[in-house]
C-alpha cells in the first residue's frame, strides 16, 4: 500500500478544515470573523462544491468577497434557531422582521440613513399586513433592533456610523449603515419561489430530492447531536444499517468527526468540540440543572435489560417520565446545587422558567423530546417519498421502542451522561479501595 505524500496530506488537512467552517458557519465574508480561513475556502471551492453536493445534497456559492453554503431543512421543529445577546430565541415576530428587513435591502442603496431603512421596513410590513409593534412601542423596537444587529453579524449592514441599537435607545437617534447587497441576496437558503406559505417551505426545504434516504440520512447525521433509529422510515434505516461503516470512514476524511454506533442509532462526534452550536455539559445555570436532571433521571428510570431485536433483545429507545418528575427533580437540585452553585437567582424562584429552559436544551439536544408520530410512521415526509425499504430486506424492528401517548420521554442517547463508578482494586490503591465518579462527555 502506497502512503500518502505530505503534500497530499496537507491538501486534505486543508479541505477538511475549510469544509468544517463551512458546516458550522454556512456564511463565511472575507472580512468577517474568519477571514483569515476564508482563501482556503477560495483555493478548494471546486472541491468543496461538489463534495457537499454529493454528500449533503447542499449548494455551494464561493465569490470574491464571500461564501455561502446553502443548506437544506430536515423538517419542521428540527432548525437552528437564531438568539439575541442575551440568549433569548427570536419569536415569530423577530424572524418576521428579519424578513421584511432583508426584503428591502436586497435593492437599497450602498448607503443610507438609519431612519430610511425603518422606513421602509415599516412599508413593507403594511404591505404584508404585518403589525412591527409586538406589545408595545419599546418592545416593538427592541425586536426591531434584534432583527437589524444579526444582520450586522453576518455582515448584511455595517454600522458606518452610530450603531442600530439607537433606535431603541434614543427618540429621533440617527446612524450610517452601510449595506451588502449581494450578501443580503443569499442569506436565504429556502425554495422561497416554490413555496407557497412558510410550511410548505420548511416541507420543500427538507425533501433530499432524487436522492432520498441517502441524502436525509447523511443531513440527519451532520445537522443533528444524534439519530435514533425512530427517527427515521424504513429504508432510512435500511441504507443506514448497509451503509454505516463506509460513511463513518467517508465523514472521517470529509469533516474529522467520529461516528459512534449504537443499537439505539448513531450519532457523529467531533473530537475538536467546534461543529455545534450546543454544548452539554456547560457553563451556566440551565446546562448545569439540565446535566444533572439527566444524570438522575437516567438513574431512576434506565431499563433492566435494553436490547437488540437481531439478537432477541427488546429495543428501547425511549422510557416515559412520569408527570411531575421533572419537577420533583429540579426541586431537588435547587436545593443541593442552587445556592452553593450560584445559580441564577430568576431561576431558583421561579421553578417553572427553569424547567422550560432546561428541558428545551435537552429536546434540542435530542436527550429528551415530547410523545408524538415520528418519522417511522410516516410524519413529516415530503410527497411522494420512499418510506419502503427494498423487498426482500428486514430493517430493524423500532414499534414500540419509545412510549406513545401524551407526556415527556428520555431518549436513549441520555444514558451517555449519566454517573459512571470506576471501582479501583485495593492493591492498586494506596490507602483501601478508591471509588471516583467519572461524567462521560
Amino acid at each position: 500500500m502506497t502512503l500518502p505524500s505530505t503534500h497530499d496530506v496537507a491538501l486534505a488537512a486543508e479541505r477538511r478544515t475549510a469544509a468544517r467552517l463551512l458546516l458550522a458557519h454556512p456564511l463565511v465574508a472575507s472580512d468577517g470573523p474568519h477571514a483569515d480561513l476564508f482563501p482556503l475556502i477560495r483555493r478548494h471551492a471546486d472541491w468543496l462544491g461538489k463534495r457537499f453536493q454529493q454528500v449533503l445534497g447542499y449548494r455551494l456559492l464561493v465569490d470574491s468577497s464571500f461564501a455561502r453554503l446553502f443548506k437544506a431543512g430536515l423538517g419542521a421543529g428540527s432548525g437552528h434557531r437564531l438568539e439575541r445577546s442575551t440568549g433569548t430565541p427570536f419569536t415569530p415576530h423577530t424572524y418576521a422582521c428579519l424578513a421584511l428587513a432583508l426584503s428591502v435591502l436586497v435593492t437599497a442603496p450602498e448607503q443610507m440613513l438609519l431612519s430610511h431603512l425603518v422606513a421602509d421596513i415599516r412599508a413593507a410590513a403594511a404591505d404584508a399586513g404585518i403589525e412591527l409593534e409586538e406589545t408595545g412601542r419599546a418592545a416593538g423596537k427592541r425586536t426591531l433592533v434584534a432583527a437589524l444587529r444579526q444582520l450586522v453579524e453576518w455582515g448584511v449592514l455595517v454600522e458606518t456610523e452610530g450603531q442600530v441599537a439607537v433606535i431603541a435607545q434614543e427618540a429621533g437617534g440617527e446612524a450610517l449603515i452601510t449595506v451588502d447587497r449581494e450578501l443580503a441576496r443569499v442569506v436565504v437558503a429556502g425554495p422561497l419561489a416554490q413555496a407557497r406559505d412558510g410550511a410548505d417551505l420548511v416541507r420543500r426545504a427538507a425533501d433530499p430530492g432524487f436522492s432520498g434516504p441517502r441524502t436525509y440520512v447523511r443531513r440527519m447525521l451532520v445537522e443533528t447531536p444524534v439519530v435514533h433509529l425512530d427517527e427515521l422510515t424504513d429504508a432510512e434505516r435500511d441504507w443506514l444499517r448497509t451503509r454505516q461503516r463506509r460513511e463513518a470512514q467517508a465523514f472521517s476524511e470529509l469533516l474529522g468527526v467520529e461516528m459512534e454506533i449504537r443499537a439505539e442509532g448513531v450519532a457523529l462526534v467531533d473530537p475538536e468540540e467546534e461543529l455545534t452550536d450546543l454544548h452539554l455539559p456547560g457553563t451556566g445555570t440551565v446546562a448545569q440543572a439540565a446535566l444533572l436532571l439527566v444524570e438522575r433521571l437516567v438513574e431512576r428510570l434506565r431499563p433492566q435489560e435494553p436490547g437488540h431485536p437481531a439478537t432477541g433483545g427488546t429495543l428501547v429507545i425511549g422510557v416515559a417520565v412520569r408527570d411531575g418528575l421533572v419537577d420533583e427533580v429540579l426541586a431537588e437540585l435547587i436545593a443541593e446545587y442552587g445556592q452553593r452553585s450560584n445559580w441564577q437567582r430568576g431561576y431558583l424562584e421561579d421553578l417553572p422558567s427553569l424547567r422550560e429552559a432546561v428541558l428545551d436544551l435537552l429536546v434540542r439536544m435530542r436527550l429528551m423530546a415530547r410523545t408524538g408520530r415520528l418519522r417511522a410512521e410516516g410524519e413529516g415526509l415530503p410527497e411522494g417519498y420512499v418510506q419502503e425499504a427494498p423487498e426482500g430486506r428486514t430493517v430493524t424492528d423500532v414499534h414500540g421502542a419509545r412510549p406513545g401517548g401524551e407526556g415527556w420521554v428520555l431518549l436513549a442517547a441520555a444514558a451517555r451522561y449519566a454517573t459512571v463508578v470506576t471501582v479501583r482494586p485495593a492493591a492498586r490503591a494506596r490507602q483501601g479501595t478508591d471509588v471516583q465518579e467519572e461524567l462521560p462527555l
